[in-house]
């Protein structure tokens, strides 16, 4: 199990707050198949939430220290019935590729932060009070 210092925590706190959760835990509790969503996850983010639907506040915690003991990750964050967990990517692995959200494609030096072509500004409200 990856041990992590109150710095990487935070910052791994920080980069996770926009993520919404890529794996669900459910009555079932932590089959061989969720095991498998969950290092998938982890092998294509590097950091992922998951949310567990169950009342036990222990039960949780001894399942966020099992998935981490299990796939060798770190537990980052634990509140109610979200886990966060991170593990860094193999050495040599490409990291993923960014895709811009409006087109779905790869983004490129020459697209980002381009507005798109065809469309002019917009007009705000005082734009139209002056004319």
């Amino acid at each position: 199990m990856i041990t992590l210092t109150p710095a990487q925590r935070r910052e791994l706190k920080a980069r996770a707050h926009h993520l919404h959760p890529v794996v669900m835990i459910g009555d079932a509790g932590l089959t061989p198949t969720v095991v498998r969503e969950i290092d998938t996850g982890l092998k294509s983010h590097e950091l992922i939430k998951i949310r567990v639907f169950s009342d036990d506040r222990a039960g949780r915690q001894a399942l966020i220290d099992d998935i981490c003991m299990r796939l060798d990750a770190a537990a980052v964050q634990h509140i109610g019935k979200i886990l966060v967990i991170y593990r860094p990517r193999p050495e040599g692995s490409p990291a993923p590729a960014r895709t811009d959200r409006r087109t779905g494609g790869a983004v490129t030096d020459k697209t980002a932060g381009r507005p798109r072509r065809g469309k002019q500004a917009r007009r705000t409200k005082r734009s139209f009070q002056g004319a």
